[in-house]
């Protein structure tokens, strides 16, 4: 690789900005600028001398048995360097997140739409296309499994069987009941998480015999490992370098195309770039789980819920990837932010011939909390109760218990929150606004008529868990030097998107006084830092760079401390200058420095958690965040169409330590919730993706955005937290969908028990 290459990736993108800085303080992202002016290197932009392009040929079919693969045709072709399949593969023919079950090139069977079967370097990226497309594959084609209900009876598709997962969570009297019965079954479709850059990379042969991968990877240890494990060399031997990462809410990178990348690199000896097309991108990622859920909710007769019951059904399709982890997630919150002394919850995930499934934000929490709510619903129209009114009457606190036996033991303000959305003043409705100035369903030329159009308000309150589950080891390191006046961090946490390294500045910036402040880029030469997901690298990493900042101060203020015979607690650092107490002491930290280099490398890790057990307890979580929104939507009832209007939000959020940066990330979650809730859906029949690109998978544009109110932030800090802080993110993604559906009941009646709404849903048919 060019030293020009690598300079573009480790170039800072903007200078460090003036005081003021530190915690608390709206300090902007570094690479704002380049990203603005579309200078910002992302893996599509790299290249390196004597460049070859790679394509990946995937399966047409869900289902079917490989007869053979003939691959003499595609070899043959001029320009075309390298063909490979699942025989070329020098180590691990398996590879997976959690659990090794899905091969790098499908061999003998092929499990689902978009499965790799082999892949082409050439000298163009036309020759790669073709020469993959040229390979011929004769196939058997088998019935796929596509309801996740019959994969409990069905053949086998994986030697491991078809159920990834059963958890029976038991939790207090089975024979418990109420007097008032609700039941209800729920549907939740399949989300894309559709990064704004689909993905690409670069693979470097290394003169050792490794091999570098230049890609947007969001846990690139784990991704390093298994590329070594595939490639049959020692970890330390391939290296990732994660560059600019083009979006990400979940785990974006698509194994399938990392892997051969690797493979084509190692087997012509030359540098090798792909380019994923985007419905290459909706076919080889993983997706949120469409779950199947049935419920039933006993109350009093005055709303205090006594016992629920549900099933849930998770489809991972293809493989295991997350799904476990997904699956806790959902049984642990079947009952949502709610004192239930009472819960029998089933969960399970299975196999299909449906495109895999994995950790998109929020997972498993999401699903649930839209059915929990429905209930709830369901509970107040039957008791004649305000929604938010039962709701407040059942909510936890801190020191209840979770239906898995878990005590709640971080803040929990769960019913200020509630009561800070249903206080905050309504928007004022069409009427009280010209004609002309309507904005109504379905856009600003809506083809509806303004006497169709019904508002509704409803309620959703949503709860996440915080970093890893179930005995993860969440453990992050970071090192912090100091030399010349400028501080550098250096953590293997990737900037997706939510800040890290602009929270990282601001943690050295108030920790040690020193405003210029650079993040070294991510690889793997450097320590693991883990995934970048469920507020994890606020927290653990976050908590590494101050532990490690910490340090640093003490090596710089022990020998003032000590020639002026006070302790360092006695000194402060603000602005740059060191002062003690009395004022005897004053100097700059470059003074104190006198050209001295000081660092230190700290780790984080919070308390462990557990397994869940045979009945489904045991303390399985480090954390909790909670979020309560209002949502106000027209609908059209004529033909079924909804704008949202309004999403007034509150959350705990422990501390602000950024506040446009978290303003962003709270509007931008409630936003992706929009997309879930209306028209986010990644189709299939007979599990064949139908329309894989941005026309046939309809995300919400400028015009489906609402009016975003955050009403409230409590900053109740979690004491087992660095600074306090919580993550932000993905419970507004999970409430808000809620909440949408909430309000569509409201103003419509209808029960609305899918997501996302279909139109048929909103419809109301003249008595």
């Amino acid at each position: 690789m060019s030293n020009e290459t690598v300079a573009a990736i480790t170039a800072e993108a903007a200078p460090a900005p003036e005081a003021p800085h530190g915690l608390g303080v709206s300090l902007p992202s570094t690479d704002a600028w380049a990203k603005t002016e579309g200078t910002f290197p992302y893996a599509a932009d790299l290249w390196a001398e004597g460049l070859l392009w790679a394509a990946v040929l995937r399966s047409p079919h869900p289902h079917a048995r490989i007869v053979s693969i003939d691959i003499s045709h595609a070899r043959e072709m001029p320009g075309v360097r390298a063909v490979i399949t699942h025989e070329d593969v020098p180590g691990a023919t398996l590879h997976g997140r959690r659990s090794a079950d899905r091969p790098v090139f499908a061999s003998d069977i092929v499990r689902h739409h978009g499965e790799p079967i082999a892949a082409v370097a050439a000298d163009h990226p036309d020759t790669a296309r073709l020469a993959a497309a040229a390979v011929i594959v004769e196939y058997e084609v088998l019935d796929p499994v596509t309801d996740p209900e019959q994969a409990f009876e069905a053949e086998p598709l994986h030697p491991d069987g078809n159920l990834i997962r059963h958890i029976p969570l038991r939790h207090g009297d089975p024979d418990a009941v109420g007097e008032i019965v609700v039941e209800g079954q729920y549907r939740i479709g399949r989300q894309d998480p559709a990064p704004i850059g689909a993905e690409a990379g670069l693979a470097v042969p290394r003169p050792d015999g490794g091999v570098e991968l230049y890609i947007a990877s969001t846990d690139p240890h784990a991704d390093r490992d298994r590329a070594a494990a595939v490639y049959g060399l020692e970890p330390e031997r391939v290296k990732i370098v994660v560059t600019g990462v083009a979006g990400a809410t979940a785990d974006r990178e698509d194994p399938g195309f990392q892997l051969p990348l690797g493979l084509l690199a190692l087997r012509t000896g030359c540098p090798v770039k792909l380019t994923v097309t985007r419905e290459e991108s909706f076919l080889g990622h993983v997706h949120r789980h469409p779950t199947l859920l049935r419920y039933r909710h006993h109350a009093d007769t005055e709303g205090k819920l006594v016992k629920v019951e549900a099933q849930i059904l998770l489809d991972a399709g293809a493989y295991a990837d997350t799904s476990s982890e997904a699956l806790a997630a959902a049984v642990s919150f079947a009952c949502g932010p709610y004192i239930v002394p009472n819960a029998f919850i089933e969960g399970w995930a299975v196999r299909t011939n449906n495109p895999p499934s994995g950790h998109v934000r929020g997972e498993g929490a999401m699903q649930v909390c839209a059915a929990y709510e429905a209930q709830m619903d369901k509970l107040a129209r039957k008791l004649g109760v305000d929604p938010a009114e039962l709701r407040l009457r059942n909510v936890l606190a801190t020191g209840d218990a979770l239906p898995t036996g878990q005590t709640v033991t971080c803040p929990a303000p769960v019913a200020e929150l509630l009561e800070a959305v249903r206080d905050y003043p309504l928007p004022q409705l069409p009427k009280d606004t010209p004609e002309e100035e309507w904005l109504l369903p379905g856009g600003p030329e809506g083809a509806g008529e303004p006497g169709a159009v019904r508002r509704g308000v409803g309620y959703g309150v949503g709860m996440v868990h915080m970093l890893g589950t179930e005995g993860a080891d969440e453990v992050s390191t970071a090192t912090v030097k100091v030399q010349d006046g400028v501080a550098t961090v250096l953590c293997a946490a990737v900037e997706t998107g939510q800040g890290f390294t602009t929270l990282a500045r601001q943690i050295v910036q108030e920790t040690l006084g020193i405003e210029e402040v650079h993040v070294a880029p991510v690889d793997t030469d450097q320590p693991p830092a883990g995934a970048g997901c469920r507020g994890r690298h606020t927290w653990v990493s976050g908590g590494a760079v101050e532990r490690a900042a910490k340090m640093v101060r003490t090596q710089l203020l022990q020998p003032l401390a000590h020639k002026f015979g006070m302790s360092t607690e006695l000194l402060q650092i603000t602005d740059g200058k060191i002062t003690s107490y009395d004022g005897v002491l004053s100097t700059t930290v470059t003074e104190a420095m006198d050209g001295k280099e000081l660092w230190a490398t700290a780790q984080c890790r919070p308390h462990p958690t557990e397994p869940l057990d045979e009945a489904g307890q045991g303390d399985a979580f480090v954390g909790l965040a909670f979020c309560a929104i209002r949502a106000v939507v027209d609908v059209d009832i004529e033909i079924g169409s909804v704008r949202v209007v309004e999403l007034a939000l509150a959350q705990d959020v422990g501390r602000v330590l950024n506040p446009k940066q978290l303003a962003a990330r709270l509007e931008a979650g409630a936003t992706q919730g929009v997309g879930i809730a209306l028209t986010e859906n990644l189709r299939t029949a007979r599990g064949l993706v139908r329309h894989p690109d941005l026309t046939g998978y309809a995300l919400p544009t400028a015009l489906d955005a609402p009016d975003i109110r955050i009403v409230k932030l409590v900053e109740e800090r979690d004491v087992v937290a660095p600074f306090g802080a919580k993550s932000v993110s993905a419970v507004p993604v999970v409430t808000s969908p809620a909440a949408i559906a909430s309000a569509v009941r409201a103003a419509t009646g209808r029960p609305v028990n899918r997501l996302p709404i279909r139109p048929q849903a909103a419809v109301v048919t003249p008595q």
